[in-house]
């Protein structure tokens, strides 16, 4: 089913919309540097869960120009491992390749702010070839299943 997942979610960015964002790759890429960015705060996460949402209309900018950027709501919620709620939510206008989101988001953790950052991640980082393979749920194994091939021939006797 991961796999599934991780074939989806590449799909999805090499269809990247001109505007330079897509929704997938970026509720993915905050999930994760997000995660990182909580737990380097004291936060213990349990779990997160992004969404996001591009809007064309919307562009970073005086005009319509190439240099324009559009923007993406980021909504993510989760859970911290003493069982408070976490809320990572704002506008992201760059995402690099798994890397790093720009924009302006801020951390909730029981209600108390966390942090408020401009940049989550390390956006000078090298490009990873690797693709992301997310945890099994809660209570599943940590080792994933090899996948195999399987190819039935069916021969016909000659003569028949």
């Amino acid at each position: 089913m991961s796999a599934l997942v991780v074939a989806a979610v590449a799909g999805a960015v090499a269809c990247e919309p001109a505007g330079g964002l897509n929704s997938a790759s970026i509720a993915v890429t905050t999930d994760r540097v997000g995660t990182g960015a909580l737990e380097r705060n004291g936060v213990d996460v349990q779990w997160l869960n992004c969404t996001a949402g591009v809007d064309g209309d919307r562009t970073v900018g005086a005009s319509p120009a190439v240099s324009a950027r559009r923007i993406a709501d980021v909504d993510c919620t989760g859970k911290s491992a003493k069982g408070e709620a976490i809320t990572l939510t704002g506008k992201v206008t760059q995402e690099l390749g798994g890397r790093c989101v720009r924009g302006d988001l801020a951390a909730k953790t029981g209600g108390k702010a966390v942090f408020r950052a401009d940049v989550l991640g390390n956006c000078d980082a090298a490009p990873s070839a690797a693709v992301w393979n997310p945890p099994p749920p809660a209570g599943g194994a940590g080792v994933r299943p090899t996948v195999t091939v399987t190819v039935t021939v069916t021969e016909t006797p000659m003569g028949k």
